[in-house]
């Protein structure tokens, strides 16, 4: 049996696989089919300030090889999710990640306070659009990436702070080291690309919001690009992400610079996926003689170097 167990920032999980936020809930569902607990961890659901309705339905769509969702981070509020959620999901043994969201760099500051010290870590989702600069998303320009984590960092006396990026930017790399100076302990990508869905008989998009986020296993090998573009310009860990459906999956993404891996889409089309990757990894390490899965960390060699 290989060692799957990795640490970020301090933080030990017990393997490497995470569930990603915005397609496991806050775990109760999944749990009436397993045992959550042996995850490594999962990031909840995106938890705002106050709650919030989402956006009006149709808000998901599929696609060859990917869905849109456009649900518009609907969930109960913090306060809601402290009283009601937190201690259930502690106490399945898993690594607890609140993601956290808000409108104004007041909101992602006043939010990470409230969970300080409750959560093992907080993942911040920076592709909210700022009310205040005309409704762009944080995590586009690499000053507003650095701005928003310094805020959401001065909230934070005691848990560590991941930053999750966007694809939607012109480098990958400017906006994951502007995370890291403006305090991130950790890097998480990618969120999902910006895509449309049209229904070809009304000749309008499916989604009533038109556009939506793309994820799911068409968009994995523009998720390892940018995982290994980002690892390589900061020295903070990096969290990766984006059409894990399988062991050999999150492997690409471990040799590509992540130290743990977040699985999202592949949850809904097989809701035993991710202890499926959690054996599959295990498998594979122990029939190439990898002792410790944290070793396939940042392996990956590129052609003619």
């Amino acid at each position: 049996m290989a060692n799957l167990s990795v640490t970020l920032c301090g933080v030990q999980f017990k393997n490497p696989v995470i569930a990603a936020s915005g397609t496991f809930g806050f775990g109760r569902e999944y749990n009436e089919l397993y045992d959550i607990g042996v995850l490594g961890g999962v990031s909840t659901k995106g938890l705002t300030i106050h709650p919030r309705l989402g956006n009006p339905t149709p808000r998901i769509a599929e696609s060859r090889g990917v869905i849109l969702n456009a649900v518009g981070l609907q969930n109960p509020g913090v306060e809601h999710f402290i009283q009601n959620d937190l201690e259930w999901l502690k106490n399945t043994g898993t690594r607890v990640i609140a993601n956290v969201a808000g409108k104004t760099l007041e909101d992602y500051k006043n939010i990470c306070a409230k969970l300080d010290g409750l959560v093992d870590m907080i993942e911040l989702n920076i592709s909210c659009p700022n009310v205040k600069s005309g409704g762009m998303a944080f995590g586009i320009k690499p000053e507003t990436v650095e701005e928003v984590t310094k805020y959401a960092k001065s909230g934070l006396k005691i848990t560590p702070l991941i930053v999750k990026l966007s694809p939607n930017v012109e480098n990958i790399a400017n906006n994951a080291k502007a995370a890291q100076n403006g305090g991130a302990d950790c890097i998480s990508l990618i969120n999902t690309l910006t895509g449309m869905a049209i229904d070809i008989e009304r000749r309008k998009p499916i989604i009533a919001n038109n556009t939506g986020g793309v994820s799911g296993a068409g968009v994995k090998p523009i998720a390892v690009r940018m995982v290994y573009e980002a690892s390589q310009a900061v020295d903070i860990p990096v969290i990766g992400m984006g059409g894990i459906t399988c062991a050999e999956d999150a492997i690409d993404f471990l040799m590509a610079g992540a130290t743990a891996v977040q699985v999202g889409t592949a949850n809904f089309t097989d809701p035993y996926a991710m202890p499926k990757i959690i054996d599959g990894l295990n498998a594979w390490c122990d029939k190439h003689g990898v002792e410790s899965v944290s070793d396939l960390t940042g392996t990956l060699q590129l052609n003619g170097k």
